[in-house]
């Protein structure tokens, strides 16, 4: 019965408030996806391809493994020969130094001139030959490489590295080439360090030109793929051969997607991809619960999960970690139904399962498993109140995974042992991990301040400290609560309420009553304060069990949903049998009715509705002077009638029907609690 506009005035905030969120999601999840095409097949060799049918979607070569490419290499390279430039400014150096050392010191130590003129000779022919450094000279022998080119006037000449000498050698030459005539300590005197210096230097731009030439002599392929033809199929061992093709297929399709332009356009299309099915998400929302729009914790839920399930399987497609199918995608579902509805849990569940497909290569029997498991999920778990419920659903779950894969295979093999039982590990795991919804539920009700139904089953609990105390200083009332808890539950069963929900409210909607216990019909015993007070005075004694229950609420930190039951199950009604007797009494006076009325608000919810409806119904029913299944119908007729007629409801989405079904329900509970037992004989003497 809640009152619909019929036609909304145009807010450019609320537009830009939607717009932001719809930006902000679609840019943080498309960040994430891979921006450039991935190869996402896993194979190995004397491994069976466990996709379906491949073909080549382009031509592209066969190459060769890395241990062919490796030997050619290695055998090409043993032709190789790095360029060095002869440093004749070297020699020239050092020879115009032995000279000047010559005059200024040597002469005095040297016996004659034979002496510098054999050093000067053999310095001609060692450098002559070549000079190389020690580093060079290792790196080339470390490589197995046995000859040089030497570039001496743009002409090049091969030289064997044996041929050359080192520092150390040259240096042991000069000193041992002629020992019979020229003495050893003598020259050893002569500080020949000095004068020895390599005059061969790495030619690194020829080399490398060189090494490349040889190089490109070598075949990269040994054959070719065309175009639409077979790789392989589903079952299919991976040999050699075909482990080679893979290998191939893979790199190529690395190579095509580096370019700019492929980049753009896959950019482009994951745009359009998650954009498309976020705004059908947001237009769900929009058309059948906006008012979710108005509730922060529930909007900053639904769309952490429509983030974190497709950025989590990007991450693990990115890192090639282990199968996409462990992720316990049927947890959404779970949680969105246990705090929301089922037809936005199974939206939310599609949206999120088809914007994770995006990363995978073949995402239709991916699509179709977790779809499967979604439904599953939100059938089985309708209300969670223990945790046994959650343990069947993970069980049913895992068969649904279980049972419809099996299918796939039987569809697409012909042979049982090609099984691949590896995925029903994994649907194991899967299950396994969506045990952990539960404490994950606490987290997520405390972190978005939800009201999950394990929490109402814990509220509900008569044994709890606030109730044990309203048994203790409020016993009617108390008695009035349980009454009222099985008659609302039951007529939210019948109309498809939440009966745990109202069953909770009803416990706690007159808490309040715990403050001035006396002042209320069940719970006196012969005295009534009221006599003393005038009609205001006790008007504002009643009415302020509501504000009394809600900071008895707030002190327990009973959750909103019951705080609304508190404030609502009077709605903005008059305290009337206070308000008709002061009119009585003064009939010619304007009577100030808000000094009479309840502060409200009145109800919004079904459930609120409910039990409005069973707190009259169930306290006017102890004032009946007889139980006659008239009388009752009569009462609960009069009563709710009159709620309808003054308008309590309209704020509410319950139908006429639903109204009329808690009546019929109404009735049959009360002529059910108040039916005439038959007076037991007395035995005669």
């Amino acid at each position: 019965m809640r009152s619909f506009k019929t036609s909304k005035r145009f807010s450019y905030k609320n537009l830009i408030y939607k717009s932001l969120i719809f930006i902000a999601t679609v840019s943080v999840i498309v960040y994430f996806l891979p921006n450039e095409g991935k190869f996402n097949y896993q194979f190995d060799i004397s491994k069976p391809w466990k996709y379906g049918l491949l073909q080549a979607s382009f031509d592209f070569p066969i190459y060769k493994n890395d241990i062919q490419v490796q030997k050619e290499q290695d055998s090409i390279l043993a032709d190789y020969q790095p360029y060095f430039q002869i440093d004749k400014e070297a020699e020239k150096n050092v020879l115009s130094k032995l000279r000047e050392d010559y005059n200024k010191t040597l002469r005095h130590s040297l016996p004659g001139t034979d002496y510098v003129r054999y050093i000067e000779r053999t310095l001609k022919a060692l450098y002559d030959n070549g000079i190389i450094a020690g580093n060079d000279l290792k790196r080339m022998e470390e490589d197995s490489i046995t000859a040089i080119r030497l570039v001496d006037k743009n002409v090049a000449t091969s030289r064997f590295i044996d041929q050359l000498y080192t520092v150390k050698e040259a240096y042991e030459y000069l000193l041992n080439a002629d020992t019979a005539h020229y003495k050893k300590n003598i020259l050893q005197q002569c500080n020949l360090n000095d004068y020895i210096t390599p005059n061969l230097v790495y030619d690194e731009e020829k080399s490398e030109a060189a090494q490349k030439d040889l190089l490109s002599n070598i075949s990269w392929a040994n054959g070719f793929v065309m175009n639409g033809q077979k790789i392989i199929d589903r079952g299919e061992i991976v040999d050699e051969q075909t482990y080679n093709i893979l290998e191939s297929l893979r790199k190529e399709w690395e190579k095509r997607s580096d370019s700019v332009q492929e980049k753009r356009l896959t950019l482009a299309g994951q745009l359009l991809y998650v954009g498309i099915f976020l705004f059908c998400f947001m237009a769900y929302l929009e058309l059948f619960r906006a008012d979710y729009y108005e509730r922060k914790g529930t909007l900053t839920l639904l769309f952490a999960l429509i983030v974190f399930f497709p950025v989590l399987s990007s991450v693990m497609v990115e890192q090639n970690l282990s199968s996409i199918y462990v992720v316990p995608f049927a947890m959404i579902p779970i949680i969105v139904r246990v705090f929301l509805d089922s037809r936005t849990a199974f939206m939310a569940h599609v949206t999120i399962i088809l914007l994770c497909s995006i990363t995978l290569r073949f995402p239709h029997e991916f699509i179709l498993l977790q779809v499967v498991a979604g439904m599953v999920a939100v059938y089985s778990l309708r209300e969670l109140s223990q945790r046994s419920q959650l343990l069947r659903t993970a069980l049913v779950v895992f068969i649904s995974y279980a049972l419809l894969y099996f299918a796939f295979e039987l569809i697409h093999e012909d042979d049982l042992t090609k099984l691949n039982t590896r995925m029903y590990i994994y649907f194991m795991i899967n299950g396994i991990l969506l045990l952990f919804a539960y404490p994950l539920l606490f987290l997520l009700e405390k972190t978005f301040g939800f009201t999950s139904d394990v929490t109402l089953v814990e509220l509900s609990n008569i044994n709890n400290s606030l109730l044990r105390e309203m048994s203790e200083v409020a016993p009617g009332t108390f008695q009035h609560s349980l009454q009222m808890a099985n008659l609302a539950a039951a007529a939210a069963n019948k109309i498809g309420g939440k009966s745990q929900l109202v069953r909770t409210g009803a416990l706690y909607h007159d808490i309040g009553k715990m403050v001035n216990p006396a002042f209320f019909t069940e719970n006196q015993s012969g005295v009534n304060p009221h006599k003393s007070l005038s009609y205001e005075q006790s008007a504002q004694v009643i009415i302020s069990h509501i504000t009394d229950g809600l900071k008895l609420a707030e002190k327990h930190n009973l959750p909103k949903v019951i705080k609304d039951f508190i404030s609502t199950h009077h709605g903005r009604g008059l305290t009337k049998y206070f308000y008709i007797s002061y009119k009585n009494e003064h009939p010619d006076e304007e009577v100030d009715q808000e000094k009479f009325r309840y502060p409200g608000p009145n109800p919004f919810t079904k459930e609120q509705a409910i039990l409005m409806m069973a707190d009259s119904v169930e306290a006017a029913s102890r004032s009946l002077p007889e139980y006659t299944e008239e009388s009752i119908s009569t009462l609960v007729d009069k009563i709710i009638d009159t709620q309808v007629s003054e308008g309590y409801f309209k704020e509410c989405p319950i139908t006429f029907k639903d109204i009329a079904t808690v009546k019929a329900l109404f009735k049959e509970k009360l002529k059910t609690m108040y039916h005439t037992r038959i007076s037991y004989p007395e035995l005669r003497k």
